[in-house]
């Protein structure tokens, strides 16, 4: 029997960094936030959260057709273990892993994703997709560190946890650099669109 991977995408923040809510900027047909949701959607994951925050009414009503649990952490602003807490406070009680995302990657892939679940399967760690030796997202702890991931405080999230088990991580190697692609300035924004536009002229070229 497959193990039940529950998913979080953290897209609480106010993206001091972009200047304005880049949950909400477009993307391909849709936005940032949207495409990633998609990819998780389409993946084999049970479930998915989307933990929102800053901006929660106008985000909220952009997703929420989309059959996924939207979260309010109006605690947002005390760091992003406050979202991984309130994802994890809504998760479904029989999963056996929890894969932590992030709202600002949309190049991660399906394929890339049930990778990931597929090696859960086989190696019951925490599981961290690497590429060229760059650690990324989405990250797969068990269930059995929920309780630990409940006590963290700040703006570390999970990485502390990883630091107080390194041998219980499993590296998974991944053959994009999308899991260490996050938008998270306006320079870093035109880089996705253009590495987007690039995406979609071969796949008018084949």
């Amino acid at each position: 029997m497959s193990h039940l991977i529950s998913v979080i995408i953290l897209a609480a923040g106010r993206a001091e960094r972009m200047g304005q809510t880049k949950q909400l900027m477009p993307f391909a047909d849709t936005t940032i936030l949207e495409k990633t949701i998609d990819h998780y959607l389409n993946s084999k994951a049970a479930e998915v959260v989307v933990v929102l925050g800053h901006e929660y009414e106008k985000i909220s009503s952009l997703i929420g057709n989309n059959p996924v649990r939207i979260v309010c952490n109006r605690r947002y602003a005390g760091g992003m273990s406050t979202s991984l807490i309130a994802g994890l406070n809504n998760i479904r009680r029989d999963t056996a892993g929890i894969m932590v995302a992030l709202g600002d990657q949309p190049f991660v892939r399906s394929f890339t994703i049930n990778l990931l679940i597929d090696e859960f399967e086989r190696h019951n760690g925490i599981l961290i997709p690497v590429w060229n030796g760059k650690r990324g997202h989405p990250i797969i702890f068990p269930s059995v560190y929920i309780t630990e991931i409940l006590s963290l405080k700040g703006d570390a999230g999970a990485r502390e946890i990883i630091k107080q088990h390194p041998g219980d991580v499993h590296e998974v190697p991944v053959d994009s650099d999308e899991i260490c692609l996050d938008i998270d300035t306006a320079e870093g924004y035109k880089e996705a669109l253009a590495r987007l536009n690039g995406q979609q002229d071969q796949s008018d070229g084949m």
